[in-house]
């Protein structure tokens, strides 16, 4: 009998342990450790972030989802790898460490054959001083849609702000990015397009300056360098797109940014041109840089090997080359990419999802004169996270059943498209949200005159893409709780 243990209960690290329980049955053991003990549809965190949805509506328990399947569940955070075993343990093993409260701070060990690591990115809101506190979590000055709590904490700031403006005060909105290495811009340009439609559902609009601000070196790049789309005959660029939707809706920007420090009522941001300034604010709502999760690896003598299974950032090295990054952006190539996500020291080691390390950035590097670095870093969530964990389930799958000694099926980003759907306002009638897909998500100029299929890159916006996103939410949520037909239902 084979164990498979998976770090991790995401979007990916889920796909992964449903899939393998599905198919590899009761023979073999497939183990999650996840230190929540609730899945969350993250893409709706946003409607909850202005009271659209409550925390009910995208959570749900998973010790009942993960006994339905069979999958033998631990609430903890992991502590160390040892891929070589060790000293006491020949197996390889992880180390844990239960968050459940009934077993709160015990430490405990899990032997594996095949290890998956699918642990999310860690929220590193001391990236950026007052941005958070000392222990790493959201601080007392700004707010975030990056949990289903911390979306709830919005909401309830959000109304807060929203009674003072009914009884005539102007108030002043700042969203988006809080450091000037984040990804998941996605979020922040969804949370902007619906706080401002909540304060016109409020009446109270008028009353409202809304300042986007961002690392991205134009609007629209998301960290994927932007995108080219075909739209009327013409081809159009993302930043065309992105700006239109901020001029239409009467929303500042500031772009180039790195946010430095946060203050009670301001922030403190350098732009890449060098200038020291500063915004201030009534509301914010501002997404921390991500980091691995604080994960240690040693060998079987109980040396640290952390820097070689880990990249500086925490995430796990896979099969990317990593001497790439050296050779500058215009020498970077789509084959620098993963394709199985396989640990190149360790074959029975996988990361997926946030949790794999990229070889580098997708859009341009670029720092200011004092040496900041200001752009966007590589985005590795949602609909491609899903498909890397179905692919690596696949090929432990096939190991195990000894049709083959290496992986059998690739997730690259360099092969695969993704799309997206992001919302503008939350209303049956009233909603709407940008719909865009993008093949390939890794630009290839070699094969692409513009860097991407233009026949498979589009954007646009409306009521029905409100429809869509809605209809995934419930979509998506059916699929994760192993109801029936979810596997028809695709990544």
């Amino acid at each position: 009998m084979a164990r498979i243990v998976i770090l991790g209960g995401g979007v990916s690290g889920h796909t992964a342990a449903t899939f393998l329980a599905k198919w590899i049955g009761t023979e073999h053991d497939v183990t999650v450790v996840t230190p929540n003990s609730k899945w969350n549809w993250i893409p709706s965190n946003i409607w909850v972030g202005v009271g659209g949805m409550t925390v009910e509506n995208v959570v749900f328990e998973l010790a009942p989802i993960y006994q339905k399947a069979g999958i033998d569940y631990k609430q903890a955070k992991a502590l160390s790898i040892h891929p070589e075993g060790g000293q006491k343990e020949a197996k390889p093993y992880v180390t844990i460490e239960y968050t459940d409260p009934s077993k709160a701070g015990e430490k405990d060990t899990i032997t594996y054959d095949y290890l998956i690591n699918a642990t999310g990115p860690k929220l590193n809101f001391d990236a950026t001083p007052g941005l958070g506190n000392t222990q790493g979590q959201l601080g007392e000055y700004t707010v975030s849609v990056c949990t289903a709590s911390h979306a709830a904490h919005a909401s309830n700031e959000l109304d807060l702000v929203i009674e003072q403006m009914k009884k005539g005060k102007h108030k002043k909105f700042l969203i988006g990015m809080g450091h000037g290495m984040c990804t998941c811009q996605g979020a922040a340009f969804e949370y902007v397009f619906n706080v401002d439609h909540k304060l016109r559902e409020e009446g109270v609009r008028d009353k409202a300056t809304i300042t986007y601000i961002t690392n991205e070196y134009e609007l629209g790049d998301f960290g994927v360098g932007g995108m080219h789309i075909k739209r009327g005959g013409y081809i159009t660029s993302g930043k065309i797109f992105a700006e239109s939707l901020y001029t239409e809706r009467a929303i500042k920007w500031i772009k180039r940014a790195h946010v430095n420090k946060v203050e009670k009522d301001r922030v403190h941001y350098e732009t890449l041109d060098g200038n020291i300034l500063e915004e201030t604010y009534d509301f914010a709502m501002l997404i921390p840089p991500f980091a691995g999760a604080d994960i240690k690896a040693y060998d079987k003598d109980e040396e640290d090997i952390t820097s070689k299974v880990f990249n500086p950032a925490g995430f796990m090295k896979v099969d990317a080359d990593y001497t790439s990054g050296s050779k500058g952006f215009e020498n970077w190539s789509p084959k620098d990419w993963p394709k199985t996500l396989q640990n190149p020291d360790y074959k029975n080691v996988f990361a997926i999802g946030i949790a794999f390390a990229p070889p580098h950035l997708i859009s341009k590097p670029m720092s200011s004169p004092n040496g900041t670095p200001i752009n966007p870093t590589p985005p590795r969530t949602g609909m491609p996270s899903a498909m890397m964990g179905k692919a690596v389930a696949q090929s432990i799958k096939d190991m195990i059943e000894g049709k083959s000694d290496k992986p059998t099926h690739t997730a690259s980003m360099t092969e695969m498209g993704a799309a997206c759907v992001a919302s503008a306002g939350k209303g049956l009638f009233s909603g709407t949200a940008a719909a865009m897909t993008m093949y390939p998500i890794i630009p290839d100029y070699d094969k692409y005159e513009y860097g991407r299929d233009l026949n498979g890159t589009f954007g646009t916006i409306g009521l029905a893409g409100h429809w869509v996103k809605h209809l995934l939410h419930h979509a998506f949520i059916w699929k994760a709780k192993l109801k029936p037909f979810w596997t028809i239902i695709p990544e």
